[in-house]
């Protein structure tokens, strides 16, 4: 069972942080959504849970709304996962997390769970890291000091240290995140279970690719994978190799074989390498054919 003294409403960002301040030396959690406060209570602790103070941020409008400006989405931390199915400016700007929105859980979650508390987490199976990963998200972090918001910004992948660890200091909420436009771009999002959704991934991924149409290679290619390390990742390695050529089935069955070793959970590895280089395969394909492009996949050999 959870239970907790207080359940803090604040009205506004600078009030809730001087309830999180002032509150340093106590148990205390923010909760937007609060999807994730009873699994986290339940999680390897025996018995009950119990919290000084909740802390509910979920009201506040800081950390609400969806805004582009020059090529560059400003998202609040407790917009729901939801909105990147129903906003028409997150479908246009960020397919790809469109479509990573459709596997995450079911209609009560998305429309409950938020894109900050998919990232505090840190879970390494968190669906959303990969595909925000290839927009080049950016956190935003505030805090007070001197009882003036005081903000810091850093890249997803300095954000997200390891399993349910962060660069959030205590005194400190998310706000927002930034990333980069991806429209145009043909998405793919793939995601192993026997369902469409809740289902706790075991290997995901997200493929983003973008076409010079006078040349018909490759101009930018983005690829990310999670929930096979501590962190997700975007495989650089397999971005260089494919940017400027051609695209054809050999060329994305090479490519996909150069994926095997980012695999490091310790869990089912030979499986999820295996799962990993089909689904970099096929996620390619389906990415390019959004992008206007039929690759027909090369047939596996039998050995």
């Amino acid at each position: 069972m959870l239970t907790y003294n207080s359940y803090l409403t604040p009205r506004s960002l600078p009030e809730a942080l001087n309830v999180l301040i002032s509150a340093k030396g106590s148990v205390v959690r923010l909760i937007a959504g609060g999807t994730d406060i009873l699994p986290w209570a339940r999680q390897g602790r025996a018995g009950d849970v119990h919290l000084d103070t909740l802390i509910d941020i979920s009201s506040l409008s800081e950390l609400r709304g969806v805004t582009l400006r020059d090529g560059t989405l400003h998202i609040g931390a407790a917009t729901p996962i939801a909105d990147f199915i129903r906003n028409p400016l997150l479908r246009e700007h960020a397919p790809v997390l469109s479509r990573c929105a459709v596997w995450f859980a079911d209609d009560q979650i998305r429309a409950q769970a938020t894109v900050g508390g998919n990232l505090v987490n840190a879970s390494p199976a968190g669906d959303s890291q990969p595909a925000l990963l290839l927009h080049d998200c950016r956190a935003t972090l505030s805090t007070l000091q001197n009882q003036k918001l005081v903000e810091r910004q850093m890249p997803l992948s300095e954000f997200i240290l390891g399993p349910s660890k962060t660069a959030c200091q205590p005194n400190e909420v998310l706000v927002k995140i930034e990333m980069d436009s991806l429209k145009g771009y043909g998405c793919a999002f793939e995601k192993v279970g026997h369902r469409r959704s809740l289902v706790i991934s075991t290997v995901c991924l997200a493929v983003a690719v973008k076409i010079n149409w006078s040349s018909k290679k490759i101009e930018d290619f983005r690829l990310a994978i999670g929930a096979v390390g501590p962190v997700p990742t975007r495989i650089t390695e397999i971005e260089k190799f494919l940017v400027g050529k051609v695209p054809d089935g050999k060329l994305l069955r090479d490519a996909a074989q150069m994926v095997a070793d980012y695999v490091r959970s310790r869990s089912r590895q030979e499986y999820r390498r295996e799962v990993l280089v089909n689904f970099v395969e096929r996620g390619a394909v389906e990415a390019l054919s959004r992008a206007g492009i039929s690759i027909e996949r090369v047939a596996k050999e039998l050995s």
